[in-house]
């Protein structure tokens, strides 16, 4: 599968980005109630919603709010009305991104994310002009100094995992969809931790762009990001390593 390398850089720019903002709480509940209202519940017969709470311990989400957030999902609690929606657009250097946000007012939230993509040398798309470079895949990144690839190939592979990638000092392990809750699980049976794992929109190919122009794609990045109804933001630029020691 192409497009692997630079996982790191553009995840370590995304973390840092969502550490000087008090979205972790926000976010964790959306993917909560998106996951319980599109499948029910209760998280044993519902992988989406099983991850959505994982990810939402991890962020330390009080209990209440997670079993709230799952309430306001089924329709036990008011507050549910959210509308899950991808925007499609292309950034300085013909870089290619998804947006994938929650929303209750979708005409606040498409004229919000048009502006940024305009401010920032970008421009909106057509729902499937840019969907088609990507696929939806399960993400588990383990620090690859803790692991060798055979180690995660041995306990991987065997329940599901498709393809196991070297990207610097990580392992990334992609999977379907459908496999992921087994490959995580073998690995935890394993006693295999993990840095993170997660649902991704893994691009096909990546663009490479310059420093000069990586900064745009990184501003554009970041407004996209940094918007309230927003949950992920993919994009398939290969930025160049220098970029990011530029901020340590």
């Amino acid at each position: 599968m192409a497009g692997h390398s630079k996982w790191a850089n553009i995840q370590h720019r995304k973390g840092r980005q969502d550490a000087k903002k008090a979205k972790f709480f926000t976010k964790a509940a959306k993917d909560i109630i998106l996951a319980a209202k599109a499948g029910g519940g209760n998280p044993d017969d519902n992988s989406t919603l099983r991850l959505a709470i994982q990810k939402a311990k991890a962020v330390n989400l009080p209990k209440d709010k997670i079993d709230n957030a799952i309430k306001k999902g089924t329709g036990e609690l008011a507050g549910g009305d959210l509308a899950e929606v991808m925007y499609e657009g292309y950034g300085p250097g013909g870089v290619a991104l998804l947006v994938e946000v929650a929303t209750d007012n979708k005409n606040r939230t498409v004229a919000e994310i048009r502006h940024a993509f305009t401010k920032h040398g970008g421009n909106m798309a057509e729902n499937g002009a840019v969907s088609y470079m990507f696929n939806r895949k399960g993400v588990i990144v383990f620090n690859g100094e803790k692991y060798t690839e055979d180690e995660l190939m041995e306990a991987g592979l065997e329940a599901g995992a498709d393809d196991i990638v070297e990207d610097g000092e990580t392992f990334i392990v992609y999977t379907e969809p459908a496999d992921f809750m087994a490959v995580q699980q073998a690995f935890a049976d394993a006693g295999m931790e993990y840095e993170s794992a997660e649902f991704n929109q893994v691009p096909e190919n990546l663009v490479p762009v310059d420093a000069a122009v990586g900064k745009k794609v990184m501003n554009l990045f970041d407004a996209l990001d940094d918007n309230d109804d927003t949950l992920n933001v993919y994009m398939n630029a290969d930025l160049p390593d220098d970029l990011f020691d530029e901020e340590d």
